[in-house]
């Protein structure tokens, strides 16, 4: 082997590094887990956050408003953003049997499809289905791709790059206003910076925003996680009387 075959295999191996073992999140309500591989290397869409865990937990629990459950008998339809390792959306279709797409940008999907396909046993006994979709927020032509049929648009720790705020704006306007059937979305944020409340700021203009739900703060942060629902503001009446 030569020389520059030996640096070339000595520096992929310093810079290769294996993932860390799977996480495990026990379903308490249905006596199950969920495997979840995370790959902290290739960035933020790659690691678990603390919202996205506070979200499983109230899922769990069956804490979030009445407002989740469909109307009839029907499995609930579920749009995820920015699903990063799919913790969320995982979890909720095994818990609720759900049909959910999870969503986020094209390099995210293989980990998120790796997550998806790990967690199948998982999904069956309720037959909840997960699928894996293509979503840059503020692509009109993605988010036509990705329909606007949903019940609930679930999302955690997606209020982080300021320059994110209007394209998350323009996607929630897409999917919770001008449609038929009302919808909602269920947010888990974290705060971190001032400059957040830019973005509540613009989403008050079209959505009557709500907190649902506080935790204490944990692990050394200053605040805890909030959930907040999103609704059209013709809906916000209708939202309520379902709480």
């Amino acid at each position: 082997m030569s020389e520059a075959a030996v640096n070339h295999q000595q520096n992929h191996a310093e810079t290769e590094q294996d993932p860390p073992p799977p996480q495990i999140h026990h379903l308490h309500s249905i006596n199950s887990a969920i495997l979840i591989r995370q790959l902290p290397s290739q960035g933020l869409s790659f690691q678990l956050w603390p919202a996205a865990a506070a979200l499983v937990s109230l899922l769990d629990r069956q804490a979030l408003p009445r407002l989740l459950l469909p109307a009839d008998n029907r499995p609930l339809n579920i749009l995820e953003l920015g699903s990063g390792t799919g913790l969320v959306g995982i979890a909720a279709a095994a818990l609720l049997g759900a049909a959910v797409t999870a969503t986020d940008l094209p390099h995210v999907l293989p980990n998120l499809q790796h997550n998806v396909d790990a967690n199948a046993a998982a999904l069956a006994p309720r037959g909840g289905r997960v699928r894996v979709a293509a979503l840059s927020w503020g692509d009109a032509a993605q988010m036509e791709s990705v329909g606007g049929d949903f019940d609930v648009v679930l999302g955690s720790d997606v209020v982080y790059h300021d320059h994110l705020y209007e394209p998350l704006l323009q996607t929630m306007r897409f999917l919770l206003l001008g449609r038929e059937r009302e919808v909602v979305f269920v947010m888990a944020h974290l705060k971190r910076w001032k400059k957040e409340s830019a973005f509540f700021k613009k989403a008050n203009k079209f959505f009557h925003v709500e907190i649902v739900h506080r935790d204490s703060p944990s692990g050394g942060d200053r605040v805890g996680v909030n959930v907040y629902t999103f609704v059209r503001r013709t809906a916000a009446a209708a939202v309520k009387s379902n709480k």
